[in-house]
């Protein structure tokens, strides 16, 4: 449905742009038992900023307040493995993950989960970063979506209301770091000679 300049989309409005973008970067092949969603964050601070803390695969720590601890094996390149162990609170103590994409020309970075003791099967996350002005500065919409098994004994519903309460958690705390290092780097207004 469309409404001037938002669109409802799984219950989700989005702008016709922020539409644009989830048609052309967030593709997911979803299958009758699994759920995906997409959020997004507007964030005061530059696209590179924001890129440069996305795109650490080893270090997802530095914005993510769940994880205590990352080990990547090897080199980092697509297809790298990292070992993240969860702070407690939350069910689950490792997750056991794949670098899948590293765009760093159209800022696209995707990864898979392939173990650990949660409840998160098949669970697939694309993470886009794209420029836009905010209050006259250089801003950042990120866009993060995902699909998942359902877990036996849950619903459609909860099991994204679950996932979507952890991302907009990461997004919320990508959106404090950046803009806590926007501040210190004085980003001149647009426009400003």
């Amino acid at each position: 449905m469309v409404t001037s300049d938002y669109m409802i989309v799984n219950g989700n409005a989005f702008s016709k742009m922020e539409d644009d973008y989830i048609r052309r970067h967030h593709k997911h092949e979803v299958k009758d038992h699994q759920c995906s969603s997409s959020l997004v964050k507007h964030i005061k601070a530059p696209v590179h900023l924001v890129w440069s803390l996305v795109r650490r695969f080893d270090q997802p720590q530095r914005y993510k307040p769940f994880v205590s601890r990352c080990i990547v094996q090897g080199d980092l390149q697509i297809g790298s493995v990292r070992e993240v162990n969860v702070k407690s609170g939350l069910p689950a103590t490792t997750s056991t993950e794949r670098l899948e994409l590293l765009d760093d020309e159209e800022h696209i970075f995707r990864m898979r989960i392939v173990g650990g003791d949660h409840r998160l099967k098949n669970y697939s996350s694309i993470i886009t970063v794209h420029p836009e002005v905010i209050d006259g500065r250089p801003g950042t919409i990120v866009i993060e979506s995902f699909v998942v098994d359902v877990p036996d004994g849950n619903t459609k519903d909860e099991t994204c209301y679950f996932v979507e309460a952890l991302i907009k958690c990461n997004l919320k705390s990508l959106a404090n770091v950046s803009e806590r290092l926007a501040v210190q780097d004085r980003t001149e207004p647009i426009g400003r000679i």
